[in-house]
């Protein structure tokens, strides 16, 4: 954990593709969380009882602030989960740790200097980039009554959560990376790279 290496922020960034391509440069081994998030995560939230969700209430009913919120809340309890699949990695080799999830406030007590960690968020023209090319951007996937409310919704916690991830990171002397599409995806892995070039 402690040579460990962080790559948090926003979605549709390109967190996963930047992990990936430095995981096979340097020899890292890439931890993913929202694959891991999506599987034993969300399988340890309904062990402890908590309600299966409820899509429109998440989705439709809610406004942007609340799901925003509800976000962090449920992010805090599942980093102490992250951190538990870190520490059972068994790997030689150093670790790069990337997600949404992986928040700047909970990530710099563990680390010796801030510049093992690297927040990435879209521009807004990326993120619209992004939301138009990638299918999995473009909808909500669950079933619900609204489906462009819930987009809408969506969206707008989304850009909540982005805001909140550079202040936070700013606030604990992280680097931010502003990623607005003029940087291929192997030049943006280049300037993390640099980043974290004194633990590579």
């Amino acid at each position: 954990m402690a040579r460990a290496l962080w790559i948090g922020g926003a979605q549709w960034a390109g967190k996963s593709t930047v992990a990936r391509l430095l995981a096979v440069r340097h020899g890292l081994t890439a931890y993913h969380y929202d694959y891991h998030d999506a599987r034993g995560h969300n399988d340890r939230l309904l062990a402890t009882g908590a309600p299966p969700r409820d899509p429109e209430r998440m989705w439709v009913r809610s406004t942007p602030e609340e799901m925003a919120a509800a976000t962090r809340e449920v992010f805090a309890l599942r980093f102490e989960w992250a951190l538990d699949d870190l520490r059972a990695l068994d790997s030689g080799r150093p670790l790069l740790a990337e997600g949404w999830g992986l928040r700047p406030e909970f990530v710099a007590p563990l680390l010796d200097s801030p510049r093992r960690m690297v927040v990435l968020v879209p521009t807004e023209e990326f993120r619209q980039h992004q939301l138009k090319s990638l299918p999995r951007a473009g909808v909500v996937t669950t079933k619900v009554s609204d489906p462009v409310r819930a987009q809408q919704n969506r969206i707008a916690r989304d850009r909540l959560l982005a805001d909140d991830a550079v202040r936070t990171a700013r606030e604990h002397g992280i680097r931010v990376v502003e990623v607005d599409g003029s940087r291929n995806a192997e030049e943006v892995a280049g300037l993390v790279a640099d980043h974290f070039s004194p633990y590579l």
